[in-house]
């Protein structure tokens, strides 16, 4: 499994996503546009593209902030829909998901910066991605914005300050808004990024002081979306052996192959 990662900043680190991959010995590779990296030409060597979050949002230009390029990371994340690999998007990332199909990112209703409850939708408690999570999980939360979407019944969470928590645009292609891959070396990093935020705690009812949010403990969270990521690989990987299969099948001599494969078989027993 290729997984590819798209990191804004510094700050804004692939976390406990980074841990799963790891562990799994999966082939992992980075896009740090921060520090100048291209993106892939192509969708070839990717099976998986996880876009991290961001200051940003989709209509950041380049002139305003020239590491960051939407639209390149709005085609690349469309060639890889286009060919059938799995996208995840956090944060930022779940907005250019959602641009990418037509779909115009939101500012959420309140500023959300800590870890708050998300709440399952019908659709959320019936998805086999993330009903493990129950009907409701506490995880974190670094956003002003959040994805756009065709329909309401992509939506799969929601929290108190944000209506789209969770987007499902298809069984392999998901948008996050919330930070399930945050640790607590994560936060801290988040933390040295946010101006005055201890202020900001006390005038917004949805943002946390410093002290709470490194007090949290992230390893349920972490865990619980590990599977989430597991159950997309599969499904991913099924999506190549039938790809590969329909290949197969598509050649001029295909039968004659099984049939010589079959006898082969049979004379070696």
């Amino acid at each position: 499994m290729n997984i590819h990662f798209i990191q804004h900043e510094t700050f804004e680190t692939a976390g406990a996503y980074l841990d799963w991959a790891k562990k799994r010995k999966f082939n992992i590779s980075f896009s740090k546009v921060f520090e100048g990296d291209k993106l892939p030409d192509s969708a070839e060597n990717i099976d998986m593209l996880i876009i991290l979050g961001g200051p940003q949002d989709p209509a950041t230009s380049t002139e305003e902030c020239p590491h960051f390029d939407a639209k390149a990371e709005i085609n690349l994340i469309k060639k890889c829909i286009d060919v059938g690999k799995a996208v995840v998007g956090i944060c930022l990332g779940s907005q250019l998901i959602g641009e990418s199909l037509g779909f115009k990112f939101g500012h959420s209703p309140e500023k959300e910066i800590g870890n708050f409850a998300i709440e399952l939708t019908e659709q959320g408690l019936q998805d086999e991605k993330i009903n493990h999570f129950g009907k409701t999980l506490v995880v974190g939360h670094w956003h002003n914005d959040m994805p756009g979407l065709e329909n309401d019944n992509q939506i799969l969470a929601f929290s108190k300050g944000c209506p789209r928590q969770i987007v499902k645009y298809s069984n392999i292609v998901y948008g996050f808004q919330c930070h399930m891959e945050l640790t607590k070396e994560v936060v801290k990093e988040l933390i040295n990024s946010e101006k005055d935020l201890l202020n900001l705690s006390k005038t917004h009812p949805l943002v946390q002081s410093p002290e709470e949010i490194l007090d949290f403990d992230y390893s349920e969270m972490n865990e619980k979306f590990w599977n989430t990521l597991m159950e997309i690989c599969e499904d991913e990987n099924l999506r190549k052996e039938m790809s590969s299969n329909l290949k197969f099948f598509a050649k001029p001599n295909a039968a004659k192959e099984i049939v010589d494969k079959i006898f082969k078989i049979l004379k070696t027993k």
